[in-house]
């Protein structure tokens, strides 16, 4: 969420920097809700301050055994207006506040615009692209052994797949690889988080209200569980920055602690409606996907800085595997809806001869900390919101079905990256 004083008193300011990244700002209906909450304030301290008054007439008339029936009456009528005020202001402020939940974050001053994803741009691209001297055949040809996605859609729906055998242990490899490099190369501390979160933690990470509809949501049986699960709603998470991010809801860190590192390996649950083409089947755009993720509780000055630095965390992944990519700079009308800047890494598949995303790091600054209530210490003893980071460190199904075509080989094997073959893949050269 955005600073809503910050808001009220540069509301034209934050109208062109939203307009930039395609959200139009009603300052009509903010203004005109504020009025109506500043009246009804006003009112109602009005009333509270006659109220008081006359209580304390009240009590001087029973000392002194006097009649005091119609001042209590006065009381009585003036506690049913303010409990009709308060009931009505209380519905403007979650009126209000349901309006700023919807309102996404600024994009930074480095972001540059754009209108679409077209408008993103390169940075940089890694690696050597090679060449084939015999027919390229794409993952799921490669994988038709042991990559299943018939009998996954036979059983749970479209966008589903089963893996086995010796492929299975490729992907956990690179599983455990990915964590690897996170813990011991990079500092981040390994958290197992619940794969079931409330409602409240999507808000607060931004996944919600707008992205309802890619969101899996579970229902309970009734008559299992206790009362208190019937008022509540419950998601599968899309992604473990959610549980992650809301690890510290609440809180107030110390600002020696910062920063905070975590890594964290979670199947992940999206709705994908994407439709099932050439470029979205396999493994490429799933309704469950493994994705290890990083995410950082930084100091504010420091975040623009750990931007850079969790996404050549990611990188390191790619780099180790040798897998050519590129890093693009995403748009203000392209990055997501918390991030103030964003990158994305998209490895070359050679089959479909175009990159593909199969990392996102991004800068929330303090959006998520607001929504969340984090906040830190500093040295001057005062309460400051920390900056949030997150970033794929990456997508496993993805980075299976990119090694998968650029190691493939003319008999249809697939020659194992060096850095897995001894640690993770006991030795084994082909699949």
């Amino acid at each position: 969420m955005l600073d809503i004083n910050l808001l009220k008193n540069n509301i034209n300011i934050f109208y062109k920097k939203l307009k930039s990244r395609g959200f139009i700002l009603d300052i009509n209906y903010i203004n005109d809700i504020n009025t109506k909450i500043k009246k009804i304030k006003f009112e109602k301290e009005n009333l509270e301050c006659y109220r008081n008054k006359t209580s304390k007439k009240i009590g001087f008339l029973k000392l002194a055994k006097k009649d005091y029936k119609t001042l209590k009456k006065k009381v009585i009528e003036c506690n049913k207006i303010l409990l009709k005020k308060k009931i009505y202001l209380c519905k403007l402020e979650k009126k209000i506040l349901k309006y700023y939940y919807t309102i996404p974050n600024i994009p930074d001053e480095k972001t540059k615009f754009g209108k679409d994803f077209k408008d993103n741009f390169e940075v940089y691209k890694w690696g050597k692209i090679k060449k084939y001297n015999f027919k390229l055949k794409d993952h799921i040809e490669l994988g038709k052994k042991n990559l299943d996605i018939y009998n996954a859609s036979k059983m749970s729906g479209s966008n589903f797949f089963i893996l086995k055998d010796k492929l299975l242990l490729l992907y956990r490899s690179l599983i455990q690889f990915m964590l690897d490099v996170h813990i011991e190369n990079h500092g981040y501390v390994e958290i197992y988080v619940p794969y079931l979160v409330r409602e409240k933690c999507l808000y607060g990470t931004g996944q919600l209200p707008g992205f309802y509809r890619d969101l899996i949501s579970v229902k309970f049986n009734k008559d299992k569980v206790k009362k208190y699960l019937k008022k509540e709603k419950f998601f599968l998470i899309p992604t473990s920055e959610v549980p992650l991010t809301n690890l510290f809801m609440n809180n107030i860190i110390t600002e020696n602690k910062l920063p905070l590192l975590f890594v964290s390996n979670t199947p992940c649950f999206r709705n994908e409606n994407t439709s099932y083409g050439t470029k979205n089947k396999g493994l490429i755009r799933t309704k469950q996907f493994d994705k290890v993720e990083m995410v950082q509780f930084v100091h504010p000055e420091k975040s623009n800085y750990c931007l850079e630095n969790i996404t050549k965390h990611a990188e390191k992944i790619l780099k180790l595997l040798d897998l050519p990519y590129r890093k693009m700079s995403i748009c203000t009308n392209d990055i997501g809806f918390s991030s103030s800047k964003s990158y994305d890494l998209e490895v070359w598949f050679p089959y479909q001869k175009r990159y593909i995303e199969i990392s996102s790091c991004s800068n929330m600054k303090d959006f998520q900390s607001r929504r969340i209530n984090i906040k830190f210490l500093d040295k001057n003893k005062n309460k400051r919101y920390v900056h949030t980071l997150n970033g794929s460190g990456l997508a496993v199904g993805r980075t299976l079905a990119a090694i998968m075509e650029n190691y493939q080989c003319r008999n249809g094997k697939i020659k194992i990256p060096n850095i897995l073959k001894n640690r993770y893949m006991k030795g084994l050269e082909f699949i």
